[in-house]
């Protein structure tokens, strides 16, 4: 399948405002969607697709305590309790990633947890298919933007919420090909008349949930179109994380 028609999606489930921020862009890498709504709002917006690519910022299943089964010298430079990591998350922090870890069970998860799970379930209902799902029009993949930014950057980006983070974030993207407001365009808006009476031009910047949705869609889009240039971490008996970025370094 040629995928022209295809949207590719990405999902937050960490926004404060509403249960989901959620990106959407077109096979010109063009943002064709990006709004905040409620389960059936997001899953009302994928069923509207004739073909739909979605990368989810959420883990996808639960840990099942795979980490326990392999060597532990896997992960020897790992300072902490390995077993409350899925494999993904432990081969991402040791890269100097640090995300964190997964409960063995619903009722131990924070909200968005259960809100990213309860999306992949609805989901897999409406006949997404685990990525990589050859000739399948509709998939379903997990992702995760902190990690994705790191390995875009090569380094560790600066806070999400700051205002040096957003920039490098939004660059980054922007200097990938998708279609986006150039951040630069932020600094040319700021006068010292501006800066003396505190306007800066925010409105040029997307918000930090928007911007994890947004590196969520590209990293679905390169998983279709590119796919020689993702990496794919974990366990298949447990979970995967796809990130946009073929090769990974050994720290970041």
């Amino acid at each position: 399948m040629l995928f022209t028609d295809s949207v590719f999606v990405g999902i937050d489930p960490t926004s404060s405002h509403k249960s989901f921020t959620y990106a959407a862009l077109d096979k010109s890498l063009n943002l064709v969607a990006l709004a905040d709504g409620e389960l059936d709002e997001v899953t009302a917006f994928l069923a509207g697709q004739s073909s739909a690519i979605a990368a989810v910022n959420a883990p996808s299943g639960l840990n099942r305590g795979l980490v326990r089964d392999k060597k532990k010298e896997m992960f020897k430079s790992l300072k902490t309790r390995a077993s409350g990591f899925r494999v993904a998350e432990l081969e991402l922090r040791e890269r100097g990633i640090a995300v964190s870890g997964t409960p063995s069970t619903l009722v131990a998860s924070p909200a968005w947890v259960q809100a990213g799970l309860t999306l992949y379930r609805k989901l897999e209902k409406m006949g997404f298919k685990k990525y990589p799902a050859e000739h399948e029009s509709y998939q379903l993949m997990e992702t995760h933007p902190y990690a994705g930014f790191c390995v875009m950057s090569g380094a560790v980006p600066h806070p999400k919420p700051s205002l040096e983070g957003k920039i490098q974030r939004q660059l980054l993207l922007y200097e990938a090909g998708v279609r986006i407001k150039d951040p630069m365009d932020f600094f040319e808006e700021i006068t010292r008349h501006k800066m003396l009476k505190g306007i800066w031009p925010l409105e040029l910047l997307y918000l930090p949930e928007q911007l994890d949705a947004i590196v969520a869609a590209y990293t679905a889009w390169l998983a279709i179109h590119k796919p020689e240039n993702i990496s794919i971490l974990g366990d298949p008996k447990e979970s995967l994380i796809v990130l946009p970025e073929k090769n990974l370094k050994e720290k970041y």
